[in-house]
């Protein structure tokens, strides 16, 4: 009766940790879901709550990287908010203890300077079920030369009609979208 007792405690322990293993797959896959929710509502709230007091951001292909505070990084998204951001999910699943995404952007931004969304494949790890990096490993959709094209005709002609508004291209604060977004305005009506 005793090996009886402590084989129903061992199975017990066994299917309890691999509940609570489960638990934590789902979990990260939500916070990773949540996350694209709240860029696409431009939920500044919402961001601040599944964030790492700090997010390394990383885009492989542009050997570019970059650390945010939180607080920093919620600025970026109030930046973002201003082009009426669109974020979709199109594949997203989890590998151990980081999430696989391919993900859809879309805004007034985008749309100007690249004609089309953009997408990318990124990889989202936790720290402390937090998101603590995100790291864009391939941009399966940006044309480089529409975009550099649009960029550097759009920037001459602010230069050279609204030398007032000059600057706002690496002004990633609301004021600086609100400016960015009025001078793609200008640009529109004058062209």
């Amino acid at each position: 009766m005793k090996k009886f007792s402590v084989i129903i405690i061992l199975v017990l322990i066994s299917i309890s940790c691999k509940e609570k293993t489960f638990e934590k797959e789902i979990s990260k896959l939500e916070i990773a879901k949540s996350y694209y929710k709240c860029l696409d509502n431009s939920d500044v709230s919402g961001i601040a709550t599944i964030l790492n007091d700090s997010l390394f951001t990383k885009e492989t292909e542009y050997d570019y990287e970059q650390t945010f505070s939180l607080e920093e990084y919620v600025e970026w998204v109030k930046w973002d908010s201003v082009f009426e951001p669109t974020y979709k999910i199109l594949q997203v699943k989890q590998e151990g203890e980081i999430v696989k995404a391919r993900i859809s952007k879309t805004d007034k931004r985008v749309l100007f300077l690249h004609e089309e969304p953009i997408v990318t494949n990124q990889v989202i790890r936790f720290h402390m079920d937090k998101i603590s990096s995100i790291e864009t490993t391939k941009y399966v959709i940006f044309n480089d030369t529409t975009f550099i094209r649009n960029r550097n005709r759009f920037l001459n002609w602010i230069d050279e009609n609204h030398p007032e508004l000059k600057g706002f291209i690496h002004d990633q604060t609301k004021n600086g979208g609100l400016k960015y977004l009025k001078a793609i305005d200008l640009f529109k009506k004058e062209n």
